[in-house]
């Protein structure tokens, strides 16, 4: 039995609306958080656009400065838990076969050496 993990990076995106106040326009606000899985690549024929999905783990913030010396960060998701609520219609999974969530290499960690 083989101890190698691979990790699966893919990106969530959360859509939201909400009325200014004293409008009746409705606005749309997307985020989009990119998010590792470190437990089994299988999970990867699952995630596709359109698919609901609910996830458990922790956040990152990872934080750095430009050339110029300006602070800049982003946000990451580190999945330990990955249900999904709602498959991906199959217009969609035809759709976007190409487009699979990365899986990046190979390394030999064990469950204890995960970065979560």
């Amino acid at each position: 039995m083989s101890n190698d993990k691979q990790v699966v990076n893919f990106s969530i995106a959360i859509n939201d609306n909400y009325k200014p106040k004293g409008s009746t326009e409705v606005k749309e606000i997307v985020t989009y958080i990119n998010c590792s899985y470190w437990l089994s690549a299988k999970v990867v024929e699952w995630l596709k656009k359109g698919a609901l999905v609910e996830l458990f783990g922790r956040i990152g913030l990872n934080v750095y400065s430009n050339s110029e010396g300006k602070a800049f960060g982003s946000l990451t998701f580190h999945t330990n838990n990955i249900k999904i609520l709602v498959f991906a219609k199959k217009a969609e999974q035809t759709e976007n076969r190409a487009a699979h969530p990365a899986v990046q290499g190979t390394t030999l960690e064990t469950a204890d050496d995960l970065p979560f």
